[in-house]
């Protein structure tokens, strides 16, 4: 009876030291192998030409180099691409890549759906299905670089230079398996993407904050969308459980942990919803305390959505506001790829025929 292999992606550097072990096999040539993967980007262990023809044998024996099926693609008008990956079981997730000058980014998912239902966010629509395998949130990543080709290059050469955990799902959600992502992502010995260069968004799962600030330094954002209880109760519901003043207490001791780091607070712009100055007001009164900027985004609309996008003026009101009374860092996303449901707040799987232009 044969016995499916396993996917090295879905494997830990200390889970491929202790195949070593096992095997008698001297470790050093973990780096080696890591480096192809992460380094050259090849697709089958008879590629690591450095390594023994037994070596290659055994690798193959135990593992296969597996990367994610792309079921449909899609390209912007301002560059943006959009892949709408098949996972093993039938289930899909989509992934990001914008391009911005010499900046490269993926937007990565951690769930299949989510179980949040954010009233404003597209993937809220879906149901949570499951927490997406180790395998699965770095085959994001390894699978966009296959098609951009940004392997073997330069560190001044690569495409893709930063990560936001801000696709489909709630990372804290995942966490053991996102952490474990985040230590693939920084390996200095294979993909080498700067911790400063790598955001997590959450809605404020409090409870994972200080496991987060344990075990990682990346970049944490929080998307916070409302300056009051009542509000913020009907666009993220896990507000319910944790309310304002309870994250915000927790997000202090970050803070105070985290003294270099500011935390970044998303702000979605809703017209008449959660964007006059009497909600900038509040949110400077929230904020100020913190060290922290915070990023609004204007609205982005998927279909039957129920909010309509602040004006750019009063988007502009609104930032210069904070910047001006509450002397906050306060930036104004600009949206990309909305034209093929890619920018913040739109992805979601597609289970019926949808009307956007296939193809890179």
């Amino acid at each position: 009876m044969s016995v499916d292999k396993i996917n090295i992606f879905n494997r830990t550097k200390k889970d491929l030291e202790d195949f070593l072990k096992n095997e008698s096999i001297k470790l050093f040539r973990k780096n080696q192998i890591w480096n192809w993967l992460y380094v050259q980007g090849v697709k089958s262990f008879f590629e690591m030409n450095n390594l023994s023809l037994t070596l290659k044998e055994q690798l193959e024996k135990k593992f296969k180099i597996s990367f994610l099926t792309v079921n449909k693609a899609f390209t912007s008008k301002d560059g943006t691409k959009k892949w709408l990956f098949k996972l093993n079981d039938g289930k899909e997730i989509e992934t990001v890549f914008i391009p911005d000058g010499k900046r490269g980014t993926i937007c990565i998912s951690s769930q299949v759906g989510c179980s949040l239902s954010c009233s404003f966010c597209h993937t809220g629509t879906m149901k949570l299905e499951r927490n997406l395998e180790l395998e699965e949130i770095i085959g994001q990543v390894i699978t966009v670089k296959n098609f951009l080709k940004d392997w073997k290059k330069k560190t001044e050469e690569k495409i893709v230079t930063n990560i936001v955990f801000m696709g489909m799902g709630e990372p804290l959600l995942n966490y053991r398996n996102v952490i474990e992502a985040i230590k693939v992502l920084t390996d200095e010995k294979g993909l080498a993407i700067s911790k400063r260069k790598i955001t997590l968004s959450t809605s404020g799962i409090v409870n994972k904050i200080k496991d987060f600030q344990r075990d990682t330094d990346i970049n944490l954002a929080v998307s916070l969308h409302a300056a009051n209880d009542k509000v913020r109760n009907e666009l993220v519901p896990i507000n319910k459980k944790w309310p304002i003043a309870t994250l915000l207490e927790e997000l202090k001791i970050y803070n105070k942990l985290e003294r270099k780091k500011r935390i970044t607070f998303e702000y979605i712009m809703l017209d008449g919803i959660n964007d006059s100055l009497k909600d900038a007001k509040q949110l400077i009164k929230l904020v100020g305390p913190l060290k922290s900027k915070i990023n609004l985004i204007p609205f982005n609309p998927w279909p039957n959505s129920s909010y309509d996008v602040s004006s750019n003026e009063k988007i502009e009101k609104f930032r210069n506001f904070i910047l001006e009374k509450g002397k906050i860092i306060a930036t104004i996303r600009n949206p990309r790829g909305n034209d093929i449901l890619a920018a913040c707040g739109q992805l979601k799987s597609f289970k019926k025929k949808n009307t956007i232009k296939e193809g890179l």
